[in-house]
């Protein structure tokens, strides 16, 4: 298993976040040693939060219920008695005019229901994640956007919006994607308006820290060729 430790500390030099980066895996069964996860929440996203603060566990498909939506990106299906709170919440979202109906059949879902999910800070993963979250500002997002196509690993999706739970299974599914959230992942994960996030695939995160290496040092490089340009030739 790659020395997760020195890669959290690897992007969080060059980052700068407030917030650890979060791994996420999908398993039939979690390790004994994984704390299960007690309690409630009200939205899977809510256990971003949980793990970006340090917290290591793992949940159960009962446990991310209550996020209809959550469920449904996730490939959980609500029981029987709460089957109907994915198309209530979907009507209300379509009454406000926040989403159209017909959008709802390309959202990415995962491909099979997991029979758990796992959620740690990077660097404290007990088994190798499956996606790799990452908070951060717009300009430190750049800096991972030119590094995941640099290691050939930048998917061709467009930004993503609502719902911010779509990016696990887009990653899995194309690559490193981005995403500017959604006002639930907000609310739920006091995410700043100025943060945004990335979304890596587990197994790309290796080659992703390598290059993101060089492009800082270019980036560093070039901002100061910029700004000497800058002083030369700006006249207004």
């Amino acid at each position: 298993m790659p020395d997760y430790k020195a890669l959290e500390n690897q992007f969080q030099q060059i980052l700068d976040s407030k917030r650890r980066p979060v791994a996420v895996a999908f398993r039939a069964e979690a390790p004994a040693a994984v704390e299960k996860f007690s309690g409630s929440e009200p939205a899977g996203c809510s256990f971003w939060r949980l793990a970006a603060e340090g917290r290591s566990f793992s949940t159960a498909p009962s446990d991310h219920y209550n996020c209809p939506v959550g469920s449904y990106t996730h490939n959980i299906p609500l029981p029987e008695n709460r089957a109907q709170e994915l198309p209530s919440i979907l009507g209300t979202m379509t009454s406000l005019g926040y989403l159209k109906m017909e959008e709802v059949p390309g959202i990415p879902v995962l491909k099979e229901t997991p029979g758990t999910i796992l959620y740690a800070p990077l660097g404290d993963t007990a088994v190798d994640p499956d996606v790799v979250l990452f908070a951060t500002t717009a300009g430190k997002l750049m800096l991972l956007e030119e590094a995941a196509l640099r290691a050939g690993v930048l998917s061709q999706q467009p930004l993503l919006t609502r719902p911010t739970c779509m990016a696990l299974p887009a990653a899995l599914a194309h690559g490193m994607v981005t995403s500017a959230g959604c006002i639930g992942n907000r609310v739920y994960t006091s995410l700043g308006d100025g943060e945004m996030y990335a979304a890596i695939p587990g197994n790309a995160l290796e080659r992703v820290a390598q290059e993101l290496e060089t492009i800082a040092a270019a980036n560093l490089a070039l901002e100061q060729h910029h700004r000497g340009r800058q002083q030369q030739l700006s006249t207004a």
